[in-house]
């Protein structure tokens, strides 16, 4: 998947991997005219449209441009956060993307085909009704899906799609024919269909004891930590880095391991999950106690980490109002392609090898910290709500049931599925 990047200024800034990788340029002779037209897109949740969103050439990075140049080590990461702000997205590019190997149609023998292999499950919208075949491998997490799709089903064509509720994604690049197949996350390597994930309505992982029946209800989170950022403004906030969470992969050892040998600079601790069987699988260590996401908000800095796929952490943590350092770019959720480094948050190597570095700069520059913890926030806040969600399932399912070639025949032995209502999850 690649992501449309548009310039207001000279630069080098190359796509890959569905992912932005910014690289050195000659230094700027101008940092203001880098950003000076500069403005980024969003889709409207009310209207299904785009919508601009205010430039950023008031960016405290740009007006500190110059005396930056006397300090040649800190001018790289200037360089980088002048060349993301000069980006301009286009939000539909994600879809188009998805949907671009199926253009000439989806025909009923690839769907057939795509049943068979058992990828997901079988949905149908016929005549304003969601039908979906018995089995489930998750029903929680099917009905966080079904909650979204009967939010717009009377906006809806015909349609029938198969959706994966898994962890990872089911239509490797290599795989031909391409299955039309829907997924919550994928890395370039995949050709997944992405929809917004259960997880904004129930589904999400339990986490004991604070979320017993699974993270979800996207609404009534986004007021919690609302409430929490407003108690912990920027100046409360501790100035280290905070992360608590499971050994799901070996790469958020360096951050343990960095705390445990400065603590003063990050607290991170391993906390236990399903596949705990010793002190082990938590370096060395007792499990630490889980601390509940409102409670990462008295911290500037937080670390976000892929999990099995993409992290269902990584929205939360913006809506904290502190800096998320997000650790790796390969995996990817519908809303990831919005969010530019630098602009919205800081990238991190996947070994961690940079993080001292960038710990000193973001402190040794706590205004440009700020702003750029206010931006991630604010995008979340303003383009990541739940009638976004449910806009975006619109389009997908509008768009994908236009490209198939067949009239929908209903399966009989399907059940229709009806709202579940006073449903929460926190």
């Amino acid at each position: 998947m690649h992501t449309d990047l548009y310039f207001s200024s000279p630069g080098s800034v190359m796509v890959t991997g569905g992912r932005y990788t910014l690289k050195r340029s000659p230094k700027p002779r101008n940092f203001t005219s880098l950003a000076a037209h500069t403005t980024a897109v969003a889709i409207s949740g009310n209207t299904c449209r785009r919508t601009d969103v205010a430039p950023y050439d008031n960016s405290i990075a740009i007006q500190k441009g110059f005396s930056f140049l006397t300090k040649s080590h800190w001018l790289p990461f200037l360089e980088q956060i002048l060349h993301s702000l000069s980006i301009v997205l286009n939000p539909s590019s994600v879809l188009n993307d998805d949907l671009r190997p199926f253009r000439e149609g989806v025909s009923e023998e690839l769907m057939a085909d795509t049943l068979r292999r058992g990828v997901g499950t079988h949905y149908q919208i016929i005549n304003g009704k969601l039908y979906r075949e018995q089995n489930c491998m998750f029903p929680a997490r099917c009905s966080g899906v079904e909650h979204f799709i009967l939010q717009v089903i009377d906006k809806l064509p015909d349609v029938e799609m198969v959706v994966n509720v898994r962890d990872y994604p089911q239509v490797p690049g290599w795989v031909q024919p391409i299955l039309p197949v829907l997924s919550f996350s994928k890395t370039a390597d995949y050709q997944d269909i992405m929809y917004p994930a259960w997880t904004f309505w129930e589904g999400g992982p339990a986490v004991w004891p604070i979320y017993p029946t699974g993270l979800g209800r996207w609404d009534l989170m986004r007021d919690d930590l609302k409430k929490s950022a407003a108690q912990w403004p920027w100046k409360r906030k501790e100035s280290r880095g905070f992360f608590r969470g499971s050994r799901t992969s070996p790469e958020r050892d360096p951050l343990v391991l960095l705390s445990r040998e400065a603590p003063d600079l990050v607290d991170a601790e391993y906390t236990k999950n399903q596949a705990w069987k010793s002190e082990k699988d938590t370096l060395g260590r007792p499990p630490a106690q889980e601390i509940p996401l409102v409670e990462h908000c008295q911290y500037k800095y937080l670390f976000n980490f892929r999990g099995v796929a993409a992290s269902f952490r990584l929205k939360h943590l913006f809506l904290c109002g502190s800096l998320v350092f997000h650790v790796g770019e390969e995996w990817l959720e519908f809303f990831y392609p919005q969010l530019l480094p630098w602009v919205h948050y800081i990238p991190a190597k996947q070994d961690l090898s940079d993080l001292r570095e960038l710990l000193q700069f973001v402190k040794e520059n706590d205004d440009i910290a700020q702003e750029i913890a206010v931006r991630g926030q604010r995008f979340i806040l303003d383009h990541l709500r739940m009638e976004d969600v449910s806009c975006y399932w619109e389009r997908l399912l509008t768009e994908f049931g236009g490209l198939l070639k067949y009239k929908l025949q209903r399966k009989t032995n399907y059940n229709q599925v009806i709202h579940k209502h006073g449903r929460t999850e926190l």
